[in-house]
């Protein structure tokens, strides 16, 4: 079945950086469009960044010009490198996994947590 493990969550100051990885195993990872989202205690989950099956990103306002999604189809790995971290970028980091019509395949990773703090 389809598995995706994050990894690369923490503990960082304000103005730190962080990447985290999400790898996929047991389907075709080039296939999928994928996503970092996450929730906040208290909040409802949001999309922080996307990238399509074909490189296009796009990324919530508040995170624009701090985070940069990539993927390697060669790794079947996602990535979000996270800069210039703030107190409120403090949640659980979930990566998604969408295909097919409708994206009526779609997976989730088990979170990895992100806390900014000094």
């Amino acid at each position: 079945q389809v598995q995706l493990v994050e990894s690369g969550g923490g503990l960082v100051q304000p103005g730190g950086s962080l990447r985290l990885s999400c790898a996929m195993s047991g389907s075709i990872f080039r296939i999928y469009d994928m996503g970092w989202y996450r929730q906040a205690p208290g909040k409802q989950r949001e999309l922080a960044a996307a990238i399509t099956a074909g490189g296009s990103t796009n990324y919530a306002d508040s995170v624009k010009g701090r985070f940069t999604i990539s993927r390697d189809n060669a790794k079947n790995t996602v990535f979000l490198q996270m800069n210039s971290l703030k107190p409120e970028d403090t949640a659980v980091y979930y990566c998604n996994a969408k295909a097919g019509l409708g994206g009526a395949w779609s997976y989730w990773g088990q979170g990895t947590q992100v806390t900014v703090s000094s």
